[in-house]
Order: C-alpha cells, then sequence, then structure tokens
C-alpha cells in the first residue's frame, strides 16, 4: 500500500500568504492534550522541547495526535545541533523551530540539518512521517517546516545576512529572550522591547520572507496589520483568566 505524506498545513497556508495559528503550553503538553485542541481549529501545535519535560521518546505519540487533526507538529529543540535536529524529525516532527538563531552560519545549519540532499546533509532515515511514502526524502524536503528564533539582539543586527538564507520558512520573535538580551529581564512589553520587535518584522516582511511572533488577544491584530502570519499563543493566560474569573466570582458568595 503506497501513502502520501501528510501535508503540512502550516507550511502550506503560510505558502499562500495565509496566517498560520499555533498554540503553545507553559507546562509539558502529552498527546491527550493536543488531540483536544485540535478540535478548536489551529493549525499546529508547538511542542516544547527545550525548556519542557519530554523525551524523544514521547514525541511520537505528541505527532500522531496532531496527525489525527491534519495539525503541524512544531517541535522547539533546545540546541542547534544536527543530530538532535534530525532526529527529531525522525520520530514524526512536522517542523522544528531553533532558538537563538544569530547569525547566517547558525541560519545555515538549521537547514543543513533538516533537509535531506540536494538541499541539506540530513541522515538517511524514513521517519514516522515517511512510512509507506514513495520517494520519501524529495517530498520530506517540501513538506518539513523550519522556524528559526530570532532572540537576541545580536540576531536582530544581523538579520539581513539570515534572511540571505533559503529553505528556512518562518523567522520568529519571540519577546521574552529579545528582552532579556536587552536587559530587560521580565520586560517583555517595554518600548524598547517592542520598536526592536517592529524593526525586526519590518525587515523580515520587506525581505519578503514570512514574520512569526509570539501575540496575544490584545495585539495580535496589530501583529497581522504589519504583515506577520505566523501567529504562536501561550494558552497559559486562558487558564489563568478563566480561573481567576471563576474564582471571583465563586467568592464573592
Amino acid at each position: 500500500m503506497i501513502m502520501e505524506i501528510r501535508k503540512n498545513k502550516v507550511k502550506h497556508k503560510l505558502m499562500n500568504g495565509e496566517i498560520a495559528t499555533v498554540p503553545i503550553s507553559p507546562f509539558a503538553i502529552t498527546p491527550d492534550i493536543i488531540e483536544y485542541f485540535g478540535s478548536y481549529g489551529f493549525d499546529g501545535i508547538q511542542i516544547e522541547n527545550e525548556h519542557g519535560a519530554i523525551d524523544f521518546a514521547d514525541i511520537p505519540a505528541m505527532t500522531m495526535a496532531a496527525d489525527l487533526w491534519g495539525m503541524t507538529s512544531i517541535v522547539r529543540v533546545n540546541l542547534n545541533l544536527e543530530g538532535i535536529i534530525y532526529r527529531t524529525l525522525d520520530v514524526g516532527a512536522s517542523g522544528i523551530m531553533v532558538p537563538h538563531v544569530d547569525t547566517k552560519e547558525d541560519a545555515e545549519k538549521v537547514v543543513k540539518a533538516s533537509k535531506f540532499y540536494p538541499l541539506g546533509t540530513r541522515g538517511m532515515y524514513t521517519s514516522r512521517q515517511g512510512i509507506g511514502v514513495s520517494d520519501y526524502f524529495a517530498k520530506a524536503n517540501d513538506e518539513t517546516l523550519l522556524v528559526v528564533l530570532i532572540e537576541d539582539v545580536t540576531a536582530v543586527e544581523n538579520l539581513n545576512s539570515i534572511l540571505e538564507v533559503d529553505n528556512i520558512d518562518v523567522f520568529h520573535v519571540p519577546p521574552g529572550d529579545l528582552a532579556q538580551s536587552m536587559g530587560l529581564l521580565g520586560q517583555p512589553e517595554h518600548p524598547d522591547v517592542l520598536k526592536k520587535i517592529d524593526e525586526a518584522i519590518f525587515k523580515i516582511v520587506g525581505a519578503g520572507r514570512v514574520a512569526g511572533v509570539s501575540a496575544k488577544a490584545s495585539n495580535v491584530e496589530s501583529y497581522i496589520d504589519k504583515g506577520v502570519t505566523f501567529l504562536t499563543t501561550t494558552f497559559g493566560s486562558w487558564i489563568e483568566n478563566g480561573a481567576k474569573d471563576f474564582l471571583e466570582r465563586c467568592n464573592k458568595y
């Protein structure tokens, strides 16, 4: 039986100039949570393997849960290392997110590790996304989503050269680490940080590439107006706000 490789929903929406939405868990996510989120209509799900307590052995079941709803499973890895990147893809991730890509050379390393020949040197192995798929290696190059994090002042300064690297799908600008690198720890909404984010978005969109940001309901529309099409959002705030509202209503009595 010949299977077709699963289409990468986020990647195809971005290629068509559409908005792609990806929730982020503030804690270690599970396949059950991913399956639950699938019913809401998000395009992808971020699996937190930089800070979260997730092992390689946990990733296959999580990607299967995302596949059930046609969501793109995006794993944030903890290091820009070839073995970590291609192993993450081998166990089923549809995309990777790589932290602290500060130079053109860093970005080139991401592509090299993620793509098979002739685009890169990813180790030859058929991932769980490739079981039964003919000509998997060529198709995997087309369907794998690559997201690099522009989260340091150095990265913003080097952004013009980073943007020269082909085969990266998203240049994502998260505010927390960027604030820290600016000496503004814990102040992601400081005016100087927001100005630096806007500077990065302007460069990315101006170069005809895809910009991503971590947004929330109160600012997502402003980022869309600036040309951002890859939007992540943490659902920790939804839990916090809902819990506070519920308890406040109860505590009135």
